[in-house]
C-alpha cells in the first residue's frame, strides 16, 4: 500500500469508529447491507471514472449516462419486449460506445475532455427527457424480471449482488491496471502524453479504451440502480454521480493532474465517501448538506494532493 491509501485506510478506520459511537444503528445488518450496495453501485463507475483521471481526463457525463440507459433498459424491457438477456448486453454496449466517441473526439479532435463530457452532460439527460416527454420511466406495477431482479438486487449470503460485482470489477481493473503493459501505458500517458507519445505508445488508443472502460462500468452500474429503484424520473435520475466518483477517486490517490492514483484507493475513496454519507443520514443532518460534504471532499482530496506532491518535490531538491 502507498503513503496516501494507508492514510485513507486509516481515516476510514476513525470514521467507523466516531460513526458507531455516534449511532448504535451504524452497525445493524440492515444499514450494513444498505452500505455495501450503495458502495458497490456507487464504486463501479467511480473506478472508471479514477482510470479517466488516471490519464490526465475528466467525464462528467456518468449521472446522465446513468439515466439514459436506464430509460432505456425500461423500454427495452416492457415496451419493446426484449429479453433480459439482449437488453443487458445492448445496454453495456450503447454505453461502452458513448465511451468511445468520448475517446476519439478526445484524442483525435484534441477537444478538452471537460467540454466534451460536459456536452454529454448535457446531450444525453435533454435526450432522456425528450424521449420519455418529461415523464417518469420505469417498469410498472405487476412488471417482473426474476432473473434479472435477481440478478441485480439480490443477495448471496446477505452479501448484496453489487458489492460482488463491485469486487470482481475491482480485481479485474486492478490487475489490468497495475499488472499489464495497459496499465503501464496508461500511467505514462496520463503523466506525459507527449512524451509516451514519442516514446511509441499509441496514446489515442490509451485514451479511447480508458473512457470506454469509464463508460461501460457506468452502464453497468446504471442497471443496478434502474432494477433496484424501478422508477427513472430522467430530470434528476443520477444527477451529481459524476462528483460523488470524482470525490472518491480524488480522495483516493487519484492526481487531476493525471499519472497518479490506484484501483484500491478509489476502493477505499467510495468507502469512505458512502460512510460519510451515512453519518450523515444517521445524524438527521439535512440531506442538502450532502453537496457541501461532497465539495469539502474534492476541496482536502486536492489541497492533500497538492501539498503532498510539493513535500516530495522539496525532498527531491534537497538530495540533489
Amino acid at each position: 500500500m502507498t503513503q496516501k491509501e494507508i492514510v485513507v485506510l486509516l481515516l476510514l478506520v476513525v470514521l467507523c469508529g466516531v460513526v458507531a459511537a455516534a449511532s448504535p444503528q451504524f452497525l445493524s445488518g440492515a444499514n450494513i447491507q444498505n452500505v455495501a450496495r450503495l458502495v458497490g453501485t456507487y464504486g463501479i463507475f467511480s473506478i472508471g471514472v479514477g482510470i479517466v483521471i488516471m490519464t490526465g481526463g475528466i467525464d462528467l457525463s456518468v449521472g446522465s449516462i446513468c439515466a439514459l440507459l436506464g430509460v432505456l433498459l425500461s423500454m427495452m424491457l416492457v415496451e419493446w419486449g426484449w429479453s433480459a438477456g439482449v437488453a443487458l448486453v445492448a445496454v453495456i454496449a450503447l454505453g461502452a460506445g458513448l465511451g468511445a466517441v468520448h475517446g476519439l473526439l478526445i484524442s483525435r479532435m484534441r477537444l478538452q475532455p471537460f467540454i466534451v463530457t460536459l456536452c454529454g452532460l448535457l446531450i444525453y439527460r435533454g435526450v432522456a427527457r425528450w424521449y420519455t416527454d418529461d415523464a417518469t420511466a420505469g417498469f410498472p406495477f405487476g412488471a417482473s424480471f426474476p432473473t434479472l431482479e435477481w440478478l441485480t438486487a439480490g443477495r448471496l449470503f446477505g452479501i448484496p449482488h453489487s458489492l460482488i460485482a463491485f469486487l470482481l470489477v475491482t480485481l479485474i481493473m486492478g490487475v489490468v491496471l497495475h499488472r499489464s503493459v495497459f496499465g503501464r501505458y496508461l500511467f505514462a500517458v496520463g503523466k506525459n502524453e507527449e512524451a509516451a507519445r514519442y516514446s511509441g505508445i499509441r496514446t489515442s488508443r490509451i485514451i479511447i479504451a480508458a473512457y470506454v472502460i469509464c463508460c461501460g462500468l457506468t452502464a453497468v452500474a446504471a442497471i443496478f440502480i434502474a432494477m433496484y429503484t424501478r422508477s427513472i424520473s430522467p430530470s434528476s435520475h443520477g444527477n451529481f454521480y459524476e462528483l460523488y466518483a470524482i470525490a472518491a477517486a480524488v480522495l483516493g490517490g487519484c492526481s487531476l493532474r493525471g499519472g497518479e492514483g490506484s484501483i484500491l484507493g478509489v476502493v477505499l475513496g467510495t468507502i469512505l465517501l458512502q460512510v460519510l454519507q451515512n453519518l450523515v443520514n444517521l445524524l438527521g443532518i439535512p440531506s442538502s448538506l450532502n453537496f457541501a460534504v461532497m465539495g469539502s471532499v474534492i476541496l482536502i482530496g486536492v489541497l492533500a494532493d497538492q501539498q503532498f506532491s510539493r513535500t516530495r518535490f522539496g525532498g527531491a531538491v534537497r538530495v540533489g
